[in-house]
């Protein structure tokens, strides 16, 4: 598939909302071109390309919804699915809920877009392979991992003169590597926007080291123990925990932030003063598009400033139930940091256990956002500021929450792929204390 230009994107949104017969119409129109590499044994397993352009339209009568999708953009393909849309609408019941389509947007660009990524070759994938496999071999370990990059245009408009385009790339590698004989293993990942920031000869020594050195894990006594969390370890945490950051889920009782007696927790001292976390679609290393799935423009917001919680997120019905301003829901997430490596802050700590990453992670109680889940693919003692030995993985049950209270130290963010929330992350490495660990796992 194309991926148009913004004056071809236009030309076939402005078709489509001018065709519709309804009282509203918004279309979008989105494609992408990914290439990927996957390998496994140490040996390249699969390679392609997918390529995909897609148009939705939704439309109204009244209260009553249709909306359909297609992927022919000639002129009796835009009819056909715009009468599609409207033939669902006039038979769908009215929705209780339904908001009018957003007015005019005034979108500022954001940098998602890098040529050098959006050129990627095959040839360039097999190196990236080959960079993470002859290395693995050497040190006589296996790697398995999974390269994509992706080439992407995005655009929106409407029946009230909305229109947005823009284009985007990144470039997303995750590699398991572990010891021939099973008993180690070590896990690295990248995501970035511009393919010149990542080397994967360097990003898969990590993944190396810890392979090898998890190996003969010891048993370790459940309890609360001092943790450095690497980010990819926080990321999969705080995903979870930002659900509860919606308005209508505090209002209704149903979140960590609703207030006893009705309401919500908004400009609470919730965390330790040191949490800082916020959302901009600019954001440098981490930018994003400048509107959401509706179209709402995305602005830079404050979430938690200072332990403090300072956002909410209102969709636009629950916004015009409760006479607030709706604006475009967040699509990254910055937690404030300092200059700390993960290994400068395992340098200050006395006694601890460093984890590389949290994963099967599952909701417990979403009025404490109570999670449980298991560490793995490298888990080690600490001990005198040195990583002492690998120890056996364990099963967590901790809150987010909880943990942001027990804050000692914050290092140096680094930027985190989308996650189960779909959130881009700049997030540092935490030194959290009285972490919980309820029980041991055998798996490496």
């Amino acid at each position: 598939m194309t991926i148009f230009n913004e004056e071809e994107a236009k030309a076939i949104l402005t078709k489509v909302v001018k065709l519709s017969k309804a009282n509203e119409c918004t279309a979008s129109l989105e494609g992408s071109v990914e290439g990927n590499i996957r390998y496994a044994l140490n040996s390249v397993s699969t390679s392609g390309i997918i390529s995909n352009t897609e148009l939705a339209v939704q439309v109204a009568f009244g209260k009553k919804v249709g909306t359909a999708t297609i992927n022919q953009f000639d002129d009796d393909s835009l009819l056909r699915v715009v009468r599609r849309a409207e033939e669902l609408a006039k038979l769908a019941p009215d929705n209780p809920e339904f908001v009018p389509a957003i007015g005019k947007q005034a979108y500022k660009a954001t940098d998602t877009f890098v040529e050098k990524t959006a050129n990627m070759t095959a040839e360039q994938r097999a190196q990236i392979a080959n960079d993470c496999i002859a290395p693995s071999k050497a040190a006589k370990c296996v790697a398995a991992g999974f390269f994509t990059d992706g080439n992407r245009f995005s655009a929106t408009a409407n029946s009230n003169g909305n229109f947005g385009y823009q284009r985007s790339t990144t470039a997303d590698f995750t590699c398991t590597v572990r010891t021939e004989d099973g008993r180690g293993s070590g896990w690295v990942a990248s995501n970035v926007a511009d393919i010149s920031q990542f080397d994967a000869k360097s990003t898969i020594q990590t993944a190396i080291m810890k392979a090898t050195k998890s190996a003969d894990a010891k048993a370790l006594e459940p309890g609360k123990y001092t943790v450095i969390l690497e980010p990819a370890a926080t990321a999969g945490l705080l995903g979870f925990m930002l659900r509860g950051f919606d308005a209508r889920e505090s209002d209704e009782g149903r979140s960590f932030l609703t207030k006893k007696g009705g309401g919500n927790r908004l400009g609470e001292q919730v965390f330790d003063e040191r949490v800082t976390l916020y959302s901009d679609p600019a954001e440098p290393g981490a930018a994003v598009l400048p509107w959401d799935g509706e179209g709402l423009a995305r602005e830079r917001v404050p979430i938690i400033t200072k332990g403090k919680v300072e956002y909410l997120q209102y969709s636009r019905y629950w916004a015009k139930l409760k006479g607030k301003k709706a604006i475009g829901e967040p699509a990254n997430l910055i937690m404030v940091g300092g200059d700390k490596s993960t290994m400068d802050l395992v340098k200050t700590t006395k006694k601890g256990i460093l984890v590389t990453r949290t994963w099967y992670i599952r909701m417990v109680d979403p009025q404490t956002v109570l999670l449980t889940g298991l560490t793995r693919d490298g888990t080690f003692y600490i001990e005198d500021g040195e990583i002492k030995y690998p120890i056996k993985n364990f099963r967590f049950n901790e809150s987010p929450v909880i943990m942001l209270n027990n804050v000692e130290e914050i290092g140096r963010p680094i930027r985190i792929g989308s996650d189960e929330s779909s959130l881009t992350m700049m997030i540092p490495p935490l030194k959290i204390r009285d972490f919980t660990f309820t029980s041991l796992s055998d798996a490496v």
